[in-house]
């Protein structure tokens, strides 16, 4: 199934979540946190402002992104979890 979003909304597959402490203690599922990073999957096609223009997205299918704690609505797609959250709820877009 192919998902657009629509306006300004992104559509986010969390990235997995580390498996150890900095120190090197491994972590139980109960004792993780949920990522703050994902990938971008798809985008929509950008903010209306005021004057009826669109205002064009600035992360893209594939880009790497760093966003708030409590970012966007989780949903189920066959079977795999995504984020569907406004691109203003993306602080970054990380770079390798």
């Amino acid at each position: 199934m192919k998902i657009r979003p629509l306006g300004d909304k992104v559509l986010v597959e969390r990235l997995e979540a580390e498996n150890k402490t900095a120190g090197g203690i491994v972590l139980p599922d109960t004792a993780k946190e949920k990522p703050q990073r994902g990938k971008v999957i798809s985008t929509g096609k950008g903010k209306t402002l005021e004057d009826g223009t669109i205002r064009e997205m600035q992360v893209k299918k594939g880009d790497k992104v760093l966003f708030t704690s409590y970012a966007g609505s989780e949903v189920k797609i066959d079977g795999k979890e995504y984020l569907i959250m406004e691109e203003s709820d993306i602080m970054a877009v990380i770079e390798d």
